[in-house]
């Protein structure tokens, strides 16, 4: 009796074995989830709020991107703006951060840190053209501060 052949990998996977060992290892985000967190200018900032400082607390983030976005100092931010700001992240831009590995949330400090895919996602950002956002990065990063004052 003849032997059959061997299954290859790729007929079974669909995809070239050489392809497969140029596959990023797991703990590099794909280029589409890098995409998608800086996809919004709010998702954005907190990354360049990551190269200032590796921790924040919710609310100082909420108070400083309420300011850029209102473009005034951070002193002037009135309650609602904050508020408003502070639920957006809570609800949906973090959750999405910690998703991806970009950041971690702790929710009893309500303490938001860099994650293991922050210096990557950096890189991508300062890659992609940081200058179409050069207000944004220039004020998150905290510049705008001593201007303001």
């Amino acid at each position: 009796m003849a032997e059959e052949p061997e299954v290859s990998e790729e007929i079974t996977t669909g995809v070239p074995i050489a392809a497969q060992s140029q596959r990023p290892p797991p703990d590099i985000l794909e280029i589409e989830p890098v995409y998608e967190v800086l996809g919004h200018s709010r998702r954005r900032y907190l990354c360049y709020t990551l190269v200032e400082s590796t921790e924040w607390s919710l609310a100082d983030l909420a108070t400083k991107i309420a300011a850029w976005e209102n473009d005034i100092p951070e002193h002037a931010v009135e309650t609602t703006q904050q508020k408003k700001v502070y639920v957006s992240l809570y609800h949906a831009h973090v959750p999405k951060l910690v998703e991806e590995g970009v950041v971690t949330f702790d929710e009893a400090t309500e303490t938001i840190t860099a994650g293991q895919h922050a210096e990557q996602v950096l890189a991508a950002l300062e890659g992609i053209g940081a200058s179409l956002d050069s207000q944004q990065e220039t004020h998150a990063r905290g510049e705008m501060n001593e201007q303001e004052s």
